[in-house]
C-alpha cells in the first residue's frame, strides 16, 4: 500500500538537463511498505537531493556558459557520479538521480520503487498537479534492511531541449558527442513540461 507525503519547501534549483547525467543508483526491490515516515527524516532527504542538484547544476551551468552544450556533455559525464558520490558520502544517504527514459544504462537505471514513484507522478502531472511540490516518500522493508525512500519530481525545462529534446532541437554537435558517449541513449524527444525523471534518497533505518 502506498502511503504520499507532500511538501510544498523544496523547490526545483536547476534545469531538468541534470536528469541527462549519469548518476549511482543501487538497483532493490522494495516490499512490505511500512507507515509514513517521520517528517524530519523526509526534510533530511529532501535536503540531501537538494545539495546534489545544486552542486551538480552549478558545474553544468558554469561549463555551458563558457565552453557550450558540447562541452557540458562531457563534463557532465565525469562530474554528476562523483558529486553524487560525494553527496552520499557526506550525508550517510544514497543520493542519485533517475530518468524515465535512460541515458546511461549502466547507472541511473530505476529499480522498482523508483518505477513506482514516476509512474505516480507522471499520472500526478496529467491530473494538473504542479512539479515544483511534487514529491514522494516511503519507509520500505528490502531484502538488505529498512530504508525510507525518497523522490523529487524533475520535469523539461526549455534550455534542456539541446541535449533531450525532439531531434530537431539538439545541436549536430551534441548528437555527434552523445553517440560518441551514450551510444544506448534513449533520453531525446521529450517537450518541454514533460516529467524527466526525478532526484531519489535512499537512507538506511
Amino acid at each position: 500500500m502506498q502511503n504520499r507525503y507532500r511538501h510544498t519547501l523544496f523547490i526545483v534549483l536547476v534545469s531538468a538537463s541534470l536528469l541527462g547525467c549519469s548518476a549511482v543508483e543501487q538497483k532493490t526491490v522494495a516490499v512490505q511498505p511500512s507507515p509514513t515516515p517521520d517528517a524530519s527524516m523526509v526534510e533530511q532527504s529532501r535536503a540531501a537531493g537538494k545539495a546534489l542538484l545544486m552542486q551538480l547544476g552549478g558545474v553544468l551551468k558554469k561549463e555551458m556558459s563558457t565552453d557550450g552544450p558540447v562541452a557540458a556533455v562531457g563534463v557532465c559525464k565525469q562530474a554528476a557520479p562523483a558529486i553524487a558520490a560525494d553527496v552520499s558520502k557526506q550525508t550517510g544517504m544514497q543520493v542519485s538521480r533517475v530518468g524515465t527514459r535512460v541515458r546511461n544504462t549502466e547507472l541511473g537505471t530505476p529499480d522498482a520503487w523508483n518505477n513506482q514513484a514516476l509512474a505516480q507522478f507522471a499520472d500526478r502531472l496529467a491530473k494538473g498537479e504542479s512539479a515544483e511540490s511534487m514529491e514522494f516518500a516511503q519507509i520500505v522493508t528490502e531484502p538488505t534492511g529498512k530504508y525510507l525512500r525518497y523522490a523529487k519530481a524533475i520535469t523539461l525545462q526549455p534550455m534542456c531541449l539541446t541535449c533531450h529534446g525532439p531531434a530537431a532541437y539538439i545541436p549536430d554537435g551534441v548528437k555527434a558527442k552523445l553517440a560518441a558517449d551514450y551510444p544506448n541513449d534513449k533520453a531525446t524527444g521529450y517537450n518541454v513540461g514533460d516529467l524527466r525523471g526525478a532526484v531519489v534518497v535512499r537512507r538506511a533505518l
